[in-house]
């Protein structure tokens, strides 16, 4: 499955939160002031039923498009390429760029270490 574009990132965060919809409801979910050409997000879309993002209902011409992969599925992915193509796949190179690069508080730090104690519970 193909990493997002910027624009069909944007259309899909706007169909998870919509569940449903149709080309209109997600051009008027869509923050942008002027709003975006109606053929623009259409395409988008399109492109998007095409590399199996979104699915859709037809009722004659007109479709109702919903996301076919959950927001969570794409995080795992993205995450996993992330973390391959940014960290070498390590984990560690991860969270010592979060902590020098985000400036965390010794309170984040605190709650990072109380999720990891958690999960190596389970």
């Amino acid at each position: 499955m193909e990493e997002l574009t910027r624009n069909e990132e944007r259309v899909m965060l706007i169909l998870w939160k919509l569940k449903k919809g149709f080309v209109k409801d997600i051009i008027e979910a869509l923050p942008d002031d002027p709003k975006p050409p109606y053929n623009t997000i259409s395409s988008v879309v399109r492109l998007l039923e095409k590399n199996k993002y979104v699915g859709f209902k037809a009722y004659g011409k007109t479709h109702e498009y919903f996301p076919l992969i959950s927001k969570l599925e794409y995080r795992k992915l993205f995450f996993k390429k992330m973390v391959a193509g940014y960290f070498d796949n390590s984990l560690e190179s991860l969270l010592s760029y979060i902590v020098k690069e985000e400036q965390l508080s010794d309170s984040d730090i605190s709650k990072i270490k109380d999720i990891i104690n958690k999960n190596k519970l389970s």
